[in-house]
């Protein structure tokens, strides 16, 4: 390695530890005493069902029997990872097909999609009600995922149990950013319609709550892109790599040589 490249890997390290707060401190506008309103909260953070959604849907009633047909049956169902006879009950789901309708008991084809889940529970409440009094309807998505990649300590796909999710919650779930995220340029990709959208977030501002984004949707994607001083690390610990195998490469074809060498020599 080269007095050179010793520099190079010096400077960066400098680089890495004097970060200034400015870099790595969340909503910076926001003032350090007292309290205040940010904004109102006027998005609507409803999602809308989409196809490949699980939906699991609960019909109840004050007569129980009268709604029966209209739930799917409990199974039971056993670990993979399990040796012995155990299994625990599980409420079957719809799933939500490309076309985006299910198939419904009684009422047969549905189309779900762009629908929230009140929605959807409102208007089986009143398909149903033509069967059965007073029916309680409730549905909920059973498999809402975000995926949170880059620069964050937990890296990979976060199911959640609520269908009101925040970015900063989803970084949380990812352990947080590293010190080496770029904070101000947090990217989030949406499928929408079949089209996918993005949009870039800066979690050093307080207007992160305002935008449309600050609520994920289910199956979006947060990016974290590594800083300046990541990316150059990163390009400079390839070049030693390589360069560390060169030399080793050059060392062994030496050593052969030498070996050759002293052989012929001792003949």
């Amino acid at each position: 390695m080269t007095l050179r490249n010793i520099a190079i890997l010096f400077s960066l390290l400098v680089l890495a530890s004097c970060k200034t707060t400015d870099k790595v401190t969340y909503f910076q506008d926001i003032t350090e005493t007292g309290h205040g309103t940010l904004m109102n909260d006027s998005y609507n953070y409803e999602t809308k069902i989409v196809p490949d959604d699980d939906l699991s849907i609960l019909v109840s009633s004050i007569d129980p029997a009268s709604v029966a047909v209209f739930n799917l049956p409990v199974v039971s169902v056993q670990p993979s990872e399990e040796t012995t006879i155990k299994s625990t009950a599980a409420i079957q789901t719809y799933l939500v097909n490309r076309e985006g309708n299910i198939e419904f008991p009684v009422l047969g084809r549905l189309h779900v999609a762009g629908l929230t889940c009140d929605q959807l529970a409102e208007l089986l409440k009143d398909k149903i009600s033509a069967y059965a009094k007073s029916p309680i309807v409730s549905v909920k998505i059973q498999n809402f995922k975000v995926s949170v990649l880059g620069e964050v300590n937990e890296p990979g796909t976060k199911t959640v149990a609520s269908e009101r999710l925040t970015v900063l919650e989803a970084i949380g779930a990812a352990g947080d950013l590293t010190i080496h995220g770029e904070r101000n340029n947090v990217l989030v990709i949406r499928d929408v319609n079949g089209k996918k959208e993005f949009q870039r977030l800066d979690l050093t501002s307080s207007d992160l709550f305002a935008s449309p984004y600050y609520y994920l949707q289910q199956n979006d994607v947060v990016y974290v892109e590594p800083n300046k001083a990541r990316k150059g690390n990163s390009k400079y610990s390839q070049s030693a790599q390589f360069n560390i195998s060169l030399a080793s490469t050059i060392v062994s074809a030496v050593s052969v040589i030498a070996s050759l060498t002293i052989a012929l020599l001792v003949k």
